[in-house]
């Protein structure tokens, strides 16, 4: 009788547990590894890679220089269950022919959602007046009890328009908000929409009701929302942010919200997650999220099967993928 000789399925190490559908797939092409623990992998990276064929990292595990210099031989793709590749040093994956494949363009509707949902929050200070209703101590209605601003008529400051950036504009125009923006270039006129383009991030924030935070984290971006800019704010003005907490000069943003200059405040991301600086917790008129930007079950599941196809693609067991480092 002959036997069939089978290829073996590559080994796959994914650092945390996808959703049930993206697990079942991952099985069937890979021999797969998942961290389970609470805990982000950490340290522990270095010796639960060793012997995979590839790896898929959470937002939060950091692939340095060094650790990149660290992984095994083994190791010839790697994928991150994110858009944002600000955790991974892609040049050093490059020196090392390693692709890395990430999430873009299937969670743009989900957070474009969430941006419209803190931009409101942050008009109505909704997480005060919440707070006011569960500790009971919503009192006799008064003409000027737990008010908030109108969007009509304001200005909306779009830093970074990329398809996040676009698809926030889109939710935005039908409340009436203006919109305005900075970016790399300015769009053709196709998708801006209308919205007033300006060169610099000096003008935009001096023209900003509302500061909507949708760039990428890039090292040349990093604390571009510093003590400078933020005194250009409008009186008053609204700071929402959805992009990365190192887009913001923490210890100047605290500064400046002591003033009293800041009309409201939105945060979905921040510096150092989930050890977020306690002083977030103190601010008023502020409505803090834990980066959930892409959390609905549909998105998270549409991230998995995306970076899948861009790691099982390397090993010819699929198509596609988005490749961060072509």
């Amino acid at each position: 009788m002959n036997s069939e000789l089978t290829t073996p399925k590559p080994r796959l190490l994914i650092t945390g547990v996808p959703p049930d559908a993206v697990i079942e797939r991952a099985q069937q092409l890979f021999d797969l590894t998942i961290w389970r623990e609470d805990a982000a992998i950490g340290d522990a990276l270095l010796k639960n890679v060793a012997g995979m064929d590839a790896l898929i990292v959470m937002p939060g595990d950091k692939l340095n220089a060094e650790t990149m210099g660290a992984l095994p031989d083994s190791i010839k793709v790697l994928g991150t269950y994110s858009v944002g590749t600000d955790h991974v040093d892609l040049q050093a994956a490059s020196q090392r022919g390693l692709k890395v494949f990430h999430t873009p363009d299937v969670l743009t509707q989900a957070v474009a959602d969430l941006t419209l949902f803190l931009i409101i929050a942050a008009a109505r200070d909704t997480s005060t007046v919440e707070k006011t209703l569960r500790e009971k101590r919503w009192g006799r209605w008064a003409p000027k009890s737990m008010l908030g601003r109108s969007l009509q008529g304001l200005r909306l400051g779009i830093f970074g328009m990329g398809r996040i950036g676009q698809a926030v504009a889109d939710r935005a125009r039908p409340f009436g908000l203006s919109i305005h923006y900075h970016n790399r270039s300015q769009l053709p006129a196709e998708k801006s929409q209308g919205a007033q383009f300006h060169s610099t991030l000096d003008s935009l924030v001096a023209h900003s009701d509302i500061l909507c935070i949708c760039a990428p984290a890039t090292a040349q971006l990093r604390g571009s929302i510093n003590a400078a800019r933020l005194a250009l704010l409008p009186d008053q003005a609204m700071v929402v942010n959805v992009a990365r907490g190192d887009l913001v000069d923490e210890e100047a943003f605290f500064a400046h919200a002591a003033t009293g200059r800041l009309g409201g405040v939105a945060m979905d991301v921040y510096r150092n997650e989930p050890h977020i600086d306690p002083r977030w917790l103190a601010l008023e008129r502020t409505t803090l999220l834990p980066h959930i930007g892409s959390a609905t079950a549909e998105v998270r599941t549409a991230m998995g099967m995306l970076v899948l196809d861009g790691v099982a693609a390397h090993f010819g067991l699929a198509e596609g993928g988005k490749c961060a480092n072509p």
